[in-house]
Parts: structure tokens; sequence; C-alpha cells
């Protein structure tokens, strides 16, 4: 334990009014024993303090009229898009489009390699599992 100033007293009773349990743990031994050795300069000191915390406690902040509200919602800045931003969805349907379009590429071409050669690229991809490790399945089997 320190010794407490009459200083460090006076701070902390103004930080923390004049109730000693609301002061930090580590200083109310040392403000206690202060307070044995010398109550006719800590008293006044608590009395200050404890005459804020009460005037404190009375006050209330007055209800927003709603007209102030009005006019300061209506002074708020809106949210801005980003400048950025058409370029964005732009972009997302751009690419959105050419998924699209490739799906009906590669499907187009696949078609008219199924009908080339009497389907023989149909049957070349239907066989093209053979030696991957899947004997014994025929294609008609359990389906």
């Amino acid at each position: 334990m320190f010794e407490m100033t009459h200083e460090r007293f006076a701070d902390l009773a103004g930080a923390y009014g004049g109730q000693i349990a609301r002061w930090p743990q580590g200083e109310r031994e040392a403000a206690a024993a202060l307070m044995a050795a010398e109550p006719d300069v800590t008293s006044p000191i608590l009395r200050a303090a404890s005459r804020l915390d009460e005037t404190l406690d009375q006050w209330a902040a007055p209800p927003v009229r709603a007209a102030l509200r009005e006019a300061v919602l209506a002074t708020a800045p809106r949210p801005r898009r980003a400048a950025w931003s058409w370029a964005v969805r732009f972009g997302l349907g751009a690419g959105l489009a050419g998924a699209c379009a490739s799906g009906l590429a590669v499907g187009g071409l696949f078609l008219g390699a199924m009908t080339e050669s009497n389907g023989a690229a149909v049957t070349a991809a239907m066989t093209g599992f053979e030696g991957v490790g899947v004997e014994g399945v025929s294609p008609a089997s359990d389906v």
C-alpha cells in the first residue's frame, strides 16, 4: 500500500465521486487510511464530490422535439452510390450473358458432333469410361 496524498485524494473524488466504494479497488485502502488520519481535510472534499454526484443524478436530458429531429434528419447527408456501381452491375450482367452464350455454343458444337458420322461421337463418348476402374458395368444395368 502506498501513501495517499491530499492532491491524489481530491483527484479521485473529482473523477469517481464522493463514495469511496466507486473508486478503483487499489485506491480505497489508502483513501480510507487518509480519511481516518485527516478527516478535517478529506470530509469537505467528499461532501463537495457528493453534492456534485447528487446534482448529476438529478439531471435528465430534455426530450427531443419532433420538429428538431426532422430538421436534423433532413440535413443529414444521404448515402451515395459509388460512381462505379453501374460498371459492376453491367459487368455482372455481361459475364452472365457471356456464360450463357458459351454454354449455347458448346451445346451446339456437341449437338453437331453427335449428328456427324451416324453417331460415332456419341458412341465414343459413352465408351470413354473403359479402363477407369468400372469393370463389369454395362450401360443398361440397373439404371
